[in-house]
């Protein structure tokens, strides 16, 4: 009897010793990586603090104040209101003035693209514009779905904005009103005056309409016998990433499309499920203004040799980022990946550079850049003659 207490005694003793040995552990673990500053700071805020303030604001700025602490740009964390606003652009259609933004790697609030036909074109934004006020609010320190969720309103009333345009060294000041903005996915023509010259334009990449279509556009061009293709992603801001590699794997041969790089450097090799790509000759047309997924595509036809690049270097966004839902209508938008061209080259902050360099001057009525994606274009297809004769 004697023997089975001093043995309890002791195994009591070592379970003591061991949870206690855990606490100590977790005490300088939490010590070390501050979560008791964490803790100490919530409590004398809740307890000390002028004002009563509810636990959920506490926490949802601890939450807020992690993402920013990342130091990424395109990594949010999305309340209620930027959580919908996000939806919103999903969706495709909203109020608004018509203009794609993003952050430049000085995080500055920057012009991608203003999409075609939209107030924010006819009012004369250009990419690449420096968005410095909305509504007389600085946008130094804005996220980029709140400076969205500014722009936005409902059809019929304005806005107004100030941008820096590097390029002609002023400020510009802009009084827009907002209409009902329908994001457009593909347009498509012969070119008149260019027998057998078709044309598609990808203003951005959806995931359930842009391949439908593209598939659309190819068939109609083939209809009418073009014997030649110009590509124009000029001022395509990007969008779903499937899309692109879908629509790169319709113009390049069997391979990689792209390659994701994840957190630890693991690579991952994204091929397209099309089985016919086109074969006439092609011509793409890039420029500042197309980014992220539509350098996907212009890195794809560069390194695969199938097309010529004609413009003007591209905006250089080579990050990938994954919407997490983390609450009812709650959501972190965070930089999960990063991708790479077919032959593993990092484009972020550095664009792709056209195989032919031809800049749109500033007011120029003539489209420049096609001009010489049509003369490029012609050339191909003389040599093709010559070749086969």
């Amino acid at each position: 009897m004697l023997k089975q207490r001093l043995a309890l005694v002791a195994a009591g003793f070592l379970i003591l010793l061991v949870l206690g040995s855990g606490f100590w552990l977790f005490f300088l673990w939490a010590r070390d990586n501050h979560i008791l500053t964490f803790i100490k700071t919530f409590v004398l805020i809740k307890r000390e603090y002028l004002k009563p303030v509810s636990t959920a604001t506490l926490i949802e700025g601890a939450v807020r104040g992690m993402v920013d602490a990342l130091g990424d740009p395109y990594s949010v964390y999305l309340d209620e209101d930027l959580y919908r606003e996000l939806n919103l652009q999903i969706e495709g259609s909203f109020g608004g003035i018509g203009v794609e933004i993003d952050l430049d790697e000085e995080k500055r609030l920057v012009v991608v693209a203003p999409l075609p036909g939209t107030p924010a074109d006819r009012a004369g934004v250009k990419s690449g514009d420096i968005i410095v006020e909305i509504e007389g609010k600085n946008t130094e320190r804005i996220t980029l779905i709140e400076a969205a969720q500014l722009l936005r309103g409902e059809p019929g009333t304005k806005v107004s904005f100030k941008v820096w345009r590097q390029d002609e060294n002023r400020y510009v000041d802009f009084q827009i009103v907002r209409d009902e903005i329908t994001i457009p996915s593909v347009t498509w023509r012969m070119l008149s005056g260019h027998p057998g010259l078709g044309y598609i334009r990808v203003l951005h990449f959806n995931r359930t309409s842009t391949i439908l279509q593209l598939q659309e556009a190819l068939a109609s061009l083939e209809e009418e016998g073009y014997r030649g293709l110009i590509l124009d992603l000029r001022d395509n801001p990007g969008g779903d990433l499937h899309a692109a590699v879908e629509l790169a794997g319709c113009f390049i041969p069997e391979g990689p499309v792209v390659r994701i790089v994840h957190r630890g450097g693991s690579e991952e090799v994204w091929k397209s499920s099309h089985s016919k790509q086109v074969t006439v000759p092609l011509v793409v047309l890039i420029n500042e203004g197309s980014a992220s997924a539509s350098e996907i595509v212009a890195g794809a036809i560069k390194d695969s040799g199938s097309g010529i690049l004609v413009g003007t270097r591209t905006f250089g966004k080579g990050l990938v980022q994954t919407v997490f839902t983390i609450g009812d209508d709650l959501g972190v938008k965070l930089t999960t990946d990063k991708y790479l061209t077919p032959k593993g080259r990092d484009i972020h902050g550095k664009g792709i550079e056209p195989d032919v360099y031809v800049e749109q001057p500033a007011g120029e009525d003539e489209d420049i850049q096609l001009e010489k994606a049509v003369e490029v274009l012609e050339e191909i297809l003389q040599g093709s003659r010559r070749a086969a004769a």
